[in-house]
C-alpha cells in the first residue's frame, strides 16, 4: 500500500482538489490518497506547517505527504523533497517545513530538477504529482532532484525565550474548526525553560495560571459547578504538543477563543516564569 496524503489551499468549492486527485490515479491507479487538510488559508505557510506537523506521525513510514500551499517555482522558491524519519515531504523551499525540522535532522534532501522533462504547459503541481508517484512507487530521491544540506526556516513568528529566562513569547498560528487558538510555543521548549517554575500564561489582558493535559481537566480542578465553568478560558498542550487556547464548552453561540477573547492568526502570548 503506498499513501499520498494532500494538503493545499486549494479548498472545496472548485475542481482543484478532484483533479488533483485524478492526476494522481492517471499515473498510480494503486495509490492511497488521504486528504489532511484543502484549507489553508491562501499562502499561509505557517498553517500549513502547524497542520503537516500535527498529522504526519498518525501516518506509516514510506507515506508521501504533497503540500501544495505557496508552490510557485523562482529563483528563491525552489522545489524540493524530503526523507524525514522515514517520510517523504513534497514542497516548496519556503519554510513550511522548519517545524519539523526543528526535531529531527533530516535523512536527505534534494532540490527537485526534473521540471524540463515534462511537458512545457506542466504546472508546478504536475510537477508535485511526478515526484509523489515516483516515491509512492518507491523511487529514489537522487532520481528526481540533486542533493542539497539546507533548506530555508520560517523567520518571523518564532517563539521569543527572554534572555534572562523569565518569558516566552510566542504567537498564534492557527485557528482550529472549534474556534481554538494554537501557538507556536510547545510543550519541550516550555518545559525546558520553565524548569518547573510557577508560571501564568498571559493572553488579550487574561491570564490563566494552569496549563491542563486536556479540557476535561479543568472539571476537576475547578471547584465550581459545571455551568459556572462552562465558558471559562483556559490553556492545555494539545495532542501535537502546542500551547492552545481555548473555552471551555465553548461554541459559535456561547463564544471560542477566536470569537470571545479575539485571539487571532499573529496574536502574541506570552508565558511569564517567577522565580
Amino acid at each position: 500500500m503506498s499513501i499520498i496524503t494532500l494538503t493545499t489551499d486549494y479548498g472545496l468549492k472548485d475542481h482543484f482538489v478532484g483533479a488533483l486527485k485524478g492526476k494522481i490515479l492517471s499515473q498510480y491507479q494503486q495509490a492511497v490518497i488521504v486528504d489532511i487538510s484543502h484549507n489553508v488559508d491562501q499562502f499561509n505557510i505557517s498553517e500549513a506547517s502547524y497542520l503537516i506537523n500535527s498529522a504526519f506521525n498518525s501516518f506509516p513510514k514510506g507515506t508521501v505527504h504533497l503540500i501544495g500551499v505557496d508552490i510557485s517555482l523562482t529563483n528563491n522558491n525552489q522545489h524540493i523533497a524530503i526523507q524525514w524519519n522515514d517520510h517523504f515531504f513534497i514542497c516548496a523551499d519556503n519554510g513550511i517545513l522548519s517545524m519539523l525540522i526543528q526535531k529531527i535532522k533530516p535523512q536527505k534532501i534534494v532540490s527537485i530538477n526534473i521540471h524540463d522533462r515534462l511537458l512545457p504547459e506542466a504546472t508546478d503541481m504536475d510537477v508535485f504529482v511526478k515526484v509523489a508517484v515516483h516515491l509512492a512507487k518507491g523511487g529514489l530521491l537522487n532520481v528526481i532532484g540533486k542533493e542539497i544540506k539546507e533548506i530555508k526556516e520560517v523567520t518571523e513568528l518564532q517563539p521569543v525565550i527572554a534572555t534572562n529566562l523569565t518569558s516566552i513569547k510566542g504567537y498564534v498560528v492557527y485557528i482550529d474548526h472549534f474556534g481554538n487558538a494554537v501557538t507556536n510555543i510547545s510543550r519541550k521548549l516550555f518545559t525546558d525553560i520553565a524548569k518547573g517554575r510557577p508560571y501564568e500564561v498571559n493572553f488579550k489582558s487574561r491570564k490563566v495560571k494552569t496549563i491542563f493535559a486536556k479540557y476535561s481537566d479543568i472539571e476537576t480542578s475547578d471547584k465550581q459547578s459545571l455551568s459556572a465553568i462552562m465558558g471559562k478560558s483556559l490553556a492545555i498542550f494539545n495532542e501535537a504538543g502546542f500551547l492552545e487556547i481555548g473555552i471551555y464548552k465553548g461554541n459559535p453561540k456561547v463564544g471560542t477563543a477566536s470569537s470571545l477573547l479575539g485571539l487571532t492568526y499573529r496574536d502574541f502570548v506570552m508565558i511569564n516564569f517567577n522565580d
